[in-house]
């Protein structure tokens, strides 16, 4: 088939790549996100995508909406046969969608219906999920709405930040995108509506949402961590200013310490809960570079009684 590919970031690469060395699909174009400024000058960067479409002598579209009358024109110029997608990131009218015969195919990071939006990985993980996938499904003016094409599953580790998780699940869905292609190409695969039953949003995590609430149990210190990792990213306050939260792990045998108090040791960092203790591992003070948490603490110099989140 003649595809149209939409995305934009990094974790929409490996998808890219697998229709690319699929042999049975043109990827006649790219549709990305216009350049955004990046890093301390500001300077306008190609999106990912962008840049290996450059590199594959692919024809890049960057509409700033995928409504602009010339992007829909030369969308219909190419004529796809159809548009996979995988976090394009812009909200695609109905007069984009009828332009390919097979319809705008998404990659979502979630075994859908559950985690229907824009951040599930990182919903998944928040909400102590012990298993999560991906999901091929037909574009529709809903929020994640449309029948299924197929799936694959993944185990969600007990270490897993949301990037980790994400690499994978960006290989995987990868070999899934490609085979929904071959798949809708050759008429043996058929979209199934999704159930009614087990629907959740996964709305865009804020940096609201990042903050640690010390008086929440253990478990759910340690999921708001890794769910946050490495964006927007967990954190907390001490001494007035904000303290960024890279790695913790629990510790379940200490249970003296009151939520938010700190008992820095020679080698660790502690900080209690509402149920047990957390361990501090990697932290990012304002202003400053990530650095062990012992490291951070024996530059701070904390006294007994001080505590995060005051």
């Amino acid at each position: 088939m003649k595809l149209v590919f939409a995305g934009t970031p990094e974790v929409a690469v490996p998808a890219l790549d697998a229709l690319l060395a699929s042999g049975r699909h043109e990827v006649a174009a790219v549709v990305t996100r216009p350049d955004a400024p990046a890093g301390r000058g500001r300077r306008l960067v190609a999106s990912p995508v962008a840049e290996r479409a450059l590199e594959a002598g692919i024809e890049v579209l960057k509409p700033v909406k995928p409504r602009e009358p010339e992007f829909l024109e030369r969308l219909r110029e190419i004529a796809p046969d159809c548009c996979p997608v995988v976090a394009y990131g812009a909200l695609l009218p109905r007069v984009a969608l009828d332009v390919p015969a097979h319809g705008w195919v998404n990659l979502h990071f979630s075994l859908l219906p559950a985690w229907r939006g824009a951040a599930p990985v990182q919903h998944a993980l928040m909400a102590g999920d012990e298993i999560t996938g991906a999901s091929t499904f037909l574009i529709e003016e809903g929020l994640d709405s449309g029948p299924v094409y197929g799936t694959v599953t993944e185990e969600i580790r007990p270490t897993d930040t949301s990037g980790d998780l994400l690499t994978r699940l960006a290989f995987a869905g990868a070999g899934l995108l490609a085979a929904t292609m071959d798949g809708i190409e050759d008429g043996t695969l058929k979209a199934v509506p999704q159930p009614a039953e087990g629907v959740t949003l996964a709305p865009k995590i804020t940096v609201e949402d990042a903050k640690v609430d010390w008086s929440a149990p253990a478990l759910r210190v340690d999921r708001v961590v890794r769910g946050c990792t490495p964006a927007p990213g967990a954190w907390t306050t001490f001494r007035g200013e904000r303290l960024k939260l890279i790695q913790a792990k629990p510790v379940p045998g200490r249970t003296d310490l009151a939520p938010g108090a700190l008992a820095a040791g020679k080698n660790s960092v502690h900080v209690g809960t509402g149920s047990y203790a957390v361990e501090l591992l990697w932290v990012q003070a304002q202003g400053k570079r990530p650095m062990s948490a012992a490291d951070w603490a024996r530059g701070a110099r904390i006294t007994e009684g001080e505590s995060l989140g005051t």
